[in-house]
């Protein structure tokens, strides 16, 4: 289920009473997931395994999303070479070609996927955007973040993936 804008309000406002950021006190595994890329290639969870992964759900008419898109392409540029995969799973409702023309106005260097419901479903509930998952090469999620990440905070959340 997609959220309307009034509902992605309501969650904001509900996770600002709440702490944004929880550090998993006992990881548990990833779900598994398939989604659809913005090339319409499928890229499936079992392509990611051994390796760290960032999952950022986001929309394009979300201003904290787009504030935090270029600290998630940093840091895909800087932690490729250690095997780091972010992956941007938009929640829009629009057709896939629009949202290709938002990431390649933004300059994203990571891979683009539409969130579709059974993703959703998997690592919800995804209440407010955006919502960043960071899963260490183990499979296990380890924090789960629900708003704008700076580029510090990012660098030091990827940097306990390792």
């Amino acid at each position: 289920m997609r959220l309307t804008a009034v509902q992605w309000w309501a969650a904001v406002a509900v996770t600002a009473l709440a702490s944004s950021a929880s550090l998993a006190q006992s990881p548990a595994p990833a779900p598994e997931f398939a989604v659809h890329t913005l090339d319409g290639k499928w890229l499936r969870s079992s392509e990611l395994r051994g390796r760290p992964v960032v999952l950022d759900f986001w929309a394009t008419w979300c201003a904290p999303c787009k504030s935090s898109m270029p600290h998630m392409s940093a840091i895909q540029s800087r932690y490729r070479d250690r095997g780091l995969i972010v992956v941007g799973l938009s929640m829009d409702d629009t057709d896939p070609a629009s949202v290709r023309k938002f990431a390649d106005r933004m300059g994203l260097t990571f891979r683009v996927a539409m969130a579709d419901d059974q993703t959703l479903d998997s690592f919800g509930p995804i209440r407010g955007l955006p919502t960043t998952i960071f899963i260490d090469k183990h499979g296990r999620i380890v924090r789960r973040v629900v708003g704008y990440l700076d580029a510090e905070t990012v660098e030091g959340y990827v940097r306990e993936l390792f």
